[in-house]
């Protein structure tokens, strides 16, 4: 399957509000293994959302301690319980932050098949699916930081 090419921070697909998908059809299937094949293409990767390689709908894939999966027009049902991580991009590659995201979450969406899907999931695999969510809503990492934590991410991805 072909590995794509990650958009890097400045991209304005980034930032572009994703499409729900309404066709469960071979072409959603193509690209969720294409997103598979580029998550796991490098080391480190736990999860990657479409917008990240130019597609703006509603997919994620994600793989974590043996976890694996995607889910189609997720919704998130968040806890309340908040803790702070460091957290990665790959589209600002190298850059580490930590960041406040609730502890645990349980996604709720479709599979490329159509079928529900509901993953449930605490601690690192709930970071990255709440991070690959906010992607498909072209929220990025810095949108959670305040004015003068901006400038410092922003120093260190130049």
């Amino acid at each position: 399957m072909t590995v794509r090419q990650i958009r890097l921070f400045g991209d304005p697909v980034l930032r572009t509000a994703a499409e729900p998908v309404t066709s469960f059809d071979r072409e959603l299937r193509r690209l969720v293994k294409s997103l598979q094949a580029t998550m796991r293409a490098g080391a480190g990767r736990a999860g990657l959302a479409a917008p990240q390689v130019g597609e703006p709908v509603r997919v994620v894939v994600f793989e974590y301690e043996g976890r694996s999966g995607h889910i189609v027009n997720p919704r998130l049902e968040l806890s309340e319980r908040r803790v702070v991580a460091d957290e990665a991009c790959l589209s600002a590659p190298g850059v580490w932050w930590p960041l406040e995201r609730s502890y645990a979450v349980t996604a709720r969406g479709r599979d490329m098949f159509g079928k529900p899907v509901t993953v449930r999931a605490l601690g690192v695999l709930a970071r990255v699916l709440q991070h690959e969510a906010d992607h498909l809503d072209g929220v990025l990492l810095i949108d959670h930081l305040e004015a003068e934590e901006r400038e410092r991410f922003l120093e260190a991805i130049a």
